[in-house]
């Protein structure tokens, strides 16, 4: 199967690697097959629609920030990354994160009730 979007032209990929999103996700509850897309060189995994191409999240894994993230079991939490040119406006959702089964191809998106969260963790910080 081929998708093709504007950021990484046709991508090429096997029934097997999509990932369904039963429920959708927030604010997208009308798409339900995704992709993960890993550049070799990149920060972040891009969650890319099937249904609508051109719908593409950054998302990085919360593990890799947060040893002790309330995770379900052989699901990985994942954050929404809002972008911006100046890394140090770089943020991630921890407060809604997406948590994807690899091995089942099975994700959904929760919100978290813990104040510990942010909405808007900032992911780079300026140690200058």
């Amino acid at each position: 199967m081929i998708i093709k979007n504007e950021q990484f032209g046709e991508v090429e990929f096997d029934e097997s690697s999509v990932i369904d999103f039963p429920e959708g996700l927030l604010g997208f509850e009308d798409l339900k097959k995704f992709l993960l897309i890993q550049e070799e060189e990149g920060l972040f995994v891009w969650l890319t629609s099937i249904d609508e191409p051109e719908i593409i999240f950054p998302i990085f894994s919360i593990n890799l920030l947060e040893e002790d993230y309330e995770t379900p079991s052989e699901y990985e939490p994942y954050g929404i990354v809002k972008l911006d040119k100046e890394p140090e406006k770089v943020t991630i959702n921890l407060k809604a994160p997406v948590f994807i089964h690899k091995k089942n191809k099975k994700g959904y998106q929760k919100l978290i009730d813990n104040e510990n969260y942010q909405v808007n963790y900032q992911l780079f910080v300026n140690k200058n």
